[in-house]
């Protein structure tokens, strides 16, 4: 079949099963937005800024499962979306980003809207093309998917000149994908994997160290049947939020530098990691040489560059989470006896009982963890959660009730302000049928608020609870602590109207400031089904705790909660 090139990115898309694609069209990009008009395989959601459609290609990625897709066009449309691409490839979401690029007859002329899409691209994709001829597109965009999702999932970007994409070539798209240097290694070695049981066997104080590669790989339930089984405790990450699920008995909570006492303990004192799917960062270790410096580490990971990178692994089993947990299961069943651990789970028990989780309630402005229970109350599995970057990220991560992998979406790596809403677009692009709750702050939610366009017009209804503390609110945190109280630039006194910008883009706005109006809004803002913000003003001085300062040690943590006072 003979046909253009921007044709044959359509076709390539629908082949893939791609049912949305998040864009922002250019001249650059121009030849292939006129075939998406001509198309009806798939929707596409036009974002109001480039950024917004990479982050909401994240969520939609995130919630479903799937490839995220976004389109943008060469120059500042690239250059925006850099940030998304960086995002993604921090946090290992697979997605497929196609940019236009100017003709190939004027690559390398400074001409207008031409930028070195490929090289600013390289440090922040798993892999990148610049395509100079059509009869390569096949390939390259079957390639484009395929590595995005395999082996340790990413964004793909390929940028594609205005002239290739009016050339005339022959589209088969009818071949398996054969890369000779790029072949993942998904089988763990069985002989590998039979020592580390062996470890976990003779260990008195073994803990599961769950990371988000789990859920890449779809394996919370062969995680929660290998937990079950062998009765050890577990800590989640950041990213591995709901793998577990809140209700289980044996999940202690998030570690990390806003972890649960009980969490951080528990890696302390440690005498066998059993890490699987997580990278070791330096947010989950703090001070490295501290980090469980008694215990063993197994560490289970589809990128073998993951391993040992940071903390050494004893046990290194390269394979797909998924693969391997099936197999440490089967050996496990005959080696490990859970009652050995009973003196173990009491200890974590007592950390528990010390320093429990908790907050009070007794001021006179609501508290942030008050409101983020009490959406969990009244949604619970129902909503999906994304989140921006600063306190209410942390609140959410701590008191949220995950119940199942795939409910949350923040960005973890990179720590993007500006993500949550755009994500929660996504979200609930992939998921209409459950709630989508973006968690934001009073500075985060300015840097998409374009974004309240995008979802009225496509009808995808997110519920953006702001809590407003009149602050960056991590940032003037951190002052507090480290800073002497020095204040630099982090007082948001002056602040738009939340409702009336809500009402001008044809949503709904509501300001709350106590329990019964909290409730009174979530309510009416799930019924109206439109695009929300709640302003709710929140306890100004509040902060995350328990904290490990930067480059401290786990154990050594802040507790008390004193905010400024």
């Amino acid at each position: 079949m003979q046909i253009s090139g921007a044709q044959m990115v359509i076709e390539a898309l629908i082949k893939e099963g791609v049912d949305t694609v998040f864009g922002y069209p250019g001249g650059a990009i121009m030849n292939v937005y006129d075939e998406i008009y001509k198309q009806d395989g798939f929707e596409h959601i036009l974002t109001r800024h480039e950024q917004a459609a990479i982050h909401a290609a994240e969520g939609y990625s995130k919630i479903s499962g799937k490839v995220g897709v976004a389109m943008i066009t060469s120059g500042p449309g690239f250059t925006n979306a850099v940030t998304g691409l960086a995002d993604a490839y921090m946090d290992s979401v697979p997605l497929v980003v196609i940019s236009g690029q100017v003709p190939m007859t004027l690559i390398g002329t400074d001409a207008f809207q031409e930028i070195d899409s490929v090289g600013i691209s390289r440090s922040c994709t798993k892999h990148n093309y610049l395509v100079t001829d059509a009869a390569d597109l096949p390939r390259i965009l079957k390639e484009a998917f395929y590595i995005a999702n395999s082996g340790r999932p990413g964004p793909v970007h390929v940028d594609i000149p205005k002239d290739v994409t009016a050339q005339i070539a022959e589209f088969d798209y009818d071949f398996e994908v054969e890369l000779e240097t790029y072949k993942p290694t998904t089988k763990g070695n069985y002989r590998q994997i039979k020592k580390a049981v062996d470890a976990i066997a003779n260990a008195s104080r073994p803990l599961f160290y769950l990371g988000g590669g789990i859920i890449n790989s779809n394996a919370s339930d062969e995680i929660r049947e290998l937990v079950k089984l062998t009765g050890i405790p577990a800590v989640e990450t950041f990213m591995a939020r709901g793998v577990l699920g809140h209700e289980n008995p044996l999940l202690i909570s998030m570690l990390g530098m806003h972890g649960s006492y009980a969490a951080n303990m528990a890696m302390s004192e440690t005498d066998l990691v059993i890490g699987i799917g997580a990278r070791f960062d330096d947010r989950v270790t703090g001070k490295l040489s501290e980090f469980a410096k008694n215990a063993g580490v197994i560490h289970v990971d589809i990128d073998p560059a993951s391993i040992s990178k940071l903390v050494k692994a004893n046990y290194p089993i390269v394979g797909d989470v998924k693969s391997v947990v099936n197999d440490m299961t089967t050996i496990a069943r005959e080696k490990v006896d859970k009652q050995r651990y009973e003196p173990w789970l009491e200890t974590i028990a007592n950390f528990e009982r010390l320093h429990p989780l908790s907050y009070n309630e007794d001021t006179p402005n609501l508290k942030p963890q008050w409101v983020i229970e009490k959406v969990g109350e009244m949604l619970g599995d129902n909503a999906n959660i994304s989140t921006d970057v600063g306190q209410h990220q942390m609140w959410t991560a701590q008191f949220y009730p995950f119940s199942r992998p795939r409910q949350f979406s923040s960005s973890g790596g990179l720590g993007t302000m500006g993500f949550g809403f755009p994500s929660a677009i996504g979200v609930k692009k992939a998921d209409k049928e459950r709630v989508s709750i973006n968690f934001t702050g009073d500075g985060s939610i300015l840097m998409n608020i374009q974004e309240l366009m995008t979802s009225v017009e496509k009808k995808l209804p997110v519920i953006n609870i702001i809590l407003n503390n009149n602050y960056l609110g991590m940032v003037r945190q951190w002052q507090t602590l480290f800073y002497n109280k020095r204040h630099s630039e982090t007082d948001l006194s002056t602040q738009p109207d939340f409702v009336k910008l809500a009402e001008s883009f044809g949503g709904v706005g509501y300001v709350v400031r106590t329990k019964k109006e909290f409730e009174d809004a979530l309510n009416d803002a799930i019924k109206k089904d439109v695009v929300a913000l709640i302003d709710v003003k929140i306890e100004r001085l509040e902060n995350v705790m328990p904290m490990v300062p930067a480059g401290g040690s786990l154990f050594n943590m802040m507790l008390e909660n004193k905010g400024d006072k």
